[in-house]
C-alpha cells in the first residue's frame, strides 16, 4: 500500500468530499461549546449538533472537516498499541441531503482505489446492525457494501454496542452505523471471531452513522424527518495501516515526540522493557494532549473540577511515568514544545497560545511535586498508625491519600512494597467506583437541562451570556476573552481571561450594564456572513474559524456582536433581570462568573 504522511491523509480525505461538493470547515475546539453534558469534543459531531437537528448551517448541507477529539473514558488503556486520548478525526456530514446509497458507494471508493487509499479489498470487512427492539435489522446497508463488492462472509451484523451511535448527550440524533476493519496480519481467535471480538485481528478505520433517530427524554426513538450522515475516520491509526507499522506510536506523528522523552529520559524505545515502553507512549500521549487542550483557545487550566480535572490528570500521571523512566523535573515544557512545532502548521492556535500551554505545565509540576511531599509526609503518617503485624494498608487510607492529596494509587502501592506491605487494592476500588458514581450522578443533575437541549430559559441564559461578556469588556478592557461556559437552566457559569480579582465596583457596573441592556428591551438578529465581513462588523467569538467560510452573526444593536451558533431570545427583553451571584479563580489568569435571570 502507499506510504501517506499526516498532512497528505488530511489533503487527500478532505479532496475526495470536496470532489463531491462538500464544504471544508475548521475544527471545533476542543472543549464543546453548546454542549454541557459533556467535558470535551469527542467525535466531529459535538460542534454540529444544532445543524444535526434541522439548523440551517452557514457552509451547507454537505461538509467535511479534521476535528480535534479527545477521549478519556479508557485511559488506563493508553499505552498498548492503538489506544490514544487525543486523536484526529477525519470526518464528513450530510444534513439532510444524501443517505446510505450514497455514502457507503463513496467509502468503498475512497478505501479501495487506487486513486485514494487503494487497501486491498481481502483486507476489508464491515459491520452492519443487527437490529432490535427500538430499530430494525440494517439489511440495506449489508446489501449496499455487497453491491460494492464486499464479500457476504465479511458483512458482519453485530448488536447496539458495536453498531449503534447514541446521541451526544442524553437525548438527540442518532442511530445504527456501519464500521470499517483493516484485517492485520493476526489469527482469528475462534471459527465465530468477528470485528465484535478484541483479539485485534480486526482494526477499526472507518465509521458511517446514519442519524435516522431522535431520541427523546423519555428513552422513545422517533424517526426524524432531517436525516444525517455522520462519519470518522481516525487519522492516526489509518496512517499505522497504510505505512505499515504496528503501533499508531511509529507514526510520524509520534516519532519526534518519542526521541525527545528518548533524549532526555535516557531511554531506547526500540529495546526497551515492555514496562518502560509502555510508560514512553503514556508520556508521549498524556503531553500530546495536554498540550492540545491548553492550546486550544478555549484552553483551560489544571484544577479539581471538569475539564481541568481530567487535564490535570493527565499531566501529573505524564510526571509519574517521566519520573518512572528518571527525567528530571520541567520536561513537560520540553516535550510540549515538539508537540506546538510538529502540529503548529496543521492548527495554528498552539503556536498563538505556546506562552500559556509552558506556563501552566510548568506551574502544575511544581504543583506536582508540592502533592508529592505532601502525600509522602501522609503515607508516612498512616503508616505510623498501622499496628506492629499490619500486612496491609487499609484501602481506605489509600483512597483518602488518593482523594484528599491527588497521591496517585501506584506510589501508594510502590512505597507500601518497599516497607514490605501490600495494600487492600480492592477495598480501593470499591470506594473509587463509588466516588466515580457519585461525580457522574452530579455531573448528570449538574448538566441537567444544558445548552445541548435549547430549553427556553437556557436560551435567555444563553443570551445574557453575550451581555455579560460585552459589560465585563466595557468595564474591564479588551483583555477579557470567554475560556469556557456553562450554561444549564438555572444559571451560567462563565469564564474569561483577567489577571485578578474583579472588584465589588466593577461587578455592580457589569451587572448594571447587562441590566440596562435587557431593559432597553434591544431586537437580538442574526446574519450569514464571510468571516472578513464578521470581523469588519467588529464580531467577537472564539470559535469563529469552524465554521468555515460563512458564520453567523448574533447582533445585539449598541450592546453585542458576536460569531455564535447557539440559540437565542428575539429580544433582550424577554431574559427579565440579570444578577451575579459569585466571582471567584477559575484557574491562574482565568476568572469565573456565576449568574442568574429573573422576571
Amino acid at each position: 500500500m502507499k506510504k501517506l504522511t499526516a498532512q497528505g491523509m488530511r489533503d487527500m480525505f478532505l479532496g475526495f468530499f470536496k470532489e463531491k461538493d462538500h464544504a471544508i470547515i475548521a475544527s471545533g475546539s476542543v472543549i464543546p461549546e453548546n454542549d454541557p453534558t459533556v467535558l470535551f469534543t469527542t467525535a466531529g459531531m459535538h460542534p454540529l449538533v444544532p445543524y444535526l437537528m434541522g439548523q440551517p448551517h452557514p457552509a451547507g448541507k454537505r461538509l467535511a472537516n479534521v476535528q480535534k477529539s479527545i477521549r478519556t473514558g479508557d485511559i488506563d488503556s493508553v499505552g498498548n498499541e492503538s489506544h490514544l486520548t487525543f486523536f484526529e478525526m477525519l470526518g464528513n456530514w450530510s444534513l439532510g441531503d444524501y443517505f446510505k446509497k450514497e455514502m457507503i458507494p463513496w467509502s468503498w471508493e475512497f478505501l479501495t482505489s487506487d486513486k485514494y487509499l487503494g487497501i486491498p479489498v481481502d483486507r476489508l470487512a464491515v459491520s452492519v446492525f443487527e437490529g432490535d427492539e427500538n430499530a430494525p435489522r440494517d439489511d440495506e446497508s449489508a446489501d449496499i457494501w455487497a453491491c460494492c463488492g464486499m464479500p457476504r462472509e465479511r458483512i458482519f451484523f453485530l448488536g447496539k454496542e458495536e453498531n449503534w451511535w447514541g446521541p451526544a448527550g442524553l437525548t438527540g440524533p442518532c442511530g445504527p452505523d456501519t464500521e470499517m476493519f483493516y484485517i492485520t496480519d493476526k489469527e482469528p481467535c475462534s471459527n465465530t471471531c468477528s470485528p465484535a471480538c478484541s483479539c485485534g485481528r480486526y482494526l477499526e478505520i472507518w465509521n458511517d452513522v446514519f442519524m435516522q433517530y431522535n431520541k427523546t427524554a423519555e428513552g422513545n426513538y422517533e424517526t426524524m424527518a432531517h436525516k444525517n450522515v455522520d462519519t470518522g475516520m481516525g487519522l492516526e491509526r489509518v496512517l499505522c495501516v497504510m505505512n505499515g507499522v504496528k503501533s499508531v506510536y511509529e507514526t510520524e506523528l509520534f516519532v519526534p515526540i518519542i526521541q525527545k522523552i528518548e533524549e532526555l529520559s535516557g531511554a531506547d524505545y526500540a529495546i526497551a522493557s515492555e514496562t518502560d515502553r509502555r510508560a514512553i507512549r503514556i508520556i508521549a500521549d498524556h503531553m500530546r494532549t495536554a498540550t492540545f487542550i491548553l492550546g486550544d483557545d478555549m484552553g483551560v487550566s489544571p484544577s479539581n473540577v471538569d475539564q481541568g480535572y481530567v487535564l490535570r490528570r493527565l499531566i501529573r500521571r505524564a510526571v509519574r511515568f517521566g519520573m518512572q523512566l528518571g527525567m528530571e523535573e520541567g520536561f513537560t515544557k520540553e516535550l510540549a514544545q515538539v508537540v506546538i512545532e510538529e502540529y503548529s502548521g496543521a492548527y495554528p492556535e498552539l503556536t498563538r497560545n505556546s506562552a500559556f500551554v509552558l506556563e501552566q505545565l510548568i506551574l502544575e509540576e511544581e504543583r506536582f511535586q508540592r502533592t508529592l511531599r505532601q502525600g509522602t509526609r501522609m503515607f508516612e503518617r498512616a503508616l505510623s498508625k498501622l499496628p506492629e503485624d499490619a500486612k496491609t494498608i487499609p484501602g481506605e487510607d489509600a483512597f483518602r491519600l488518593y482523594d484528599t492529596y491527588g497521591f496517585p494509587i501506584e506510589m501508594t502501592v510502590e512505597m507500601a512494597n518497599e516497607n514490605g506491605l501490600d495494600v487492600d487494592i480492592a477495598d480501593f476500588e470499591h470506594r473509587f467506583k463509588e466516588h466515580q458514581q457519585k461525580s457522574q450522578q452530579g455531573a448528570q443533575q449538574r448538566f441537567k437541562g444544558g445548552l445541548a437541549d435549547n430549553s427556553e430559559q437556557t436560551t435567555k441564559l444563553h443570551t445574557a451570556t453575550h451581555l455579560l461578556q460585552a459589560a465585563l469588556r466595557k468595564v474591564l478592557g479588551d483583555e477579557v476573552a470567554q475560556k469556557g461556559s456553562n450554561i444549564t437552566a438555572e444559571r451560567l457559569r462563565f469564564d474569561f481571561s483577567f489577571g485578578r480579582k474583579v472588584t465589588k465596583e466593577e461587578l455592580a457596573e457589569v451587572e448594571r450594564l447587562v441590566n440596562e441592556a435587557i431593559q432597553a428591551n434591544a431586537p437580538v438578529t442574526s446574519e450569514e456572513m464571510t468571516l472578513d465581513e464578521a470581523r469588519e462588523k467588529g464580531a467577537i467569538g472564539l470559535f469563529e474559524d469552524r465554521y468555515g467560510e460563512k458564520v453567523k452573526v448574533y447582533t445585539i444593536e449598541g450592546f453585542s456582536v458576536e460569531v455564535c451558533g447557539g440559540p437565542h431570545v428575539e429580544n433582550t427583553g424577554e431574559i427579565g433581570s440579570f444578577k451575579i451571584k459569585k466571582e471567584e479563580s477559575s484557574s491562574a489568569g482565568v476568572r469565573r462568573i456565576r449568574a442568574v435571570i429573573g422576571e
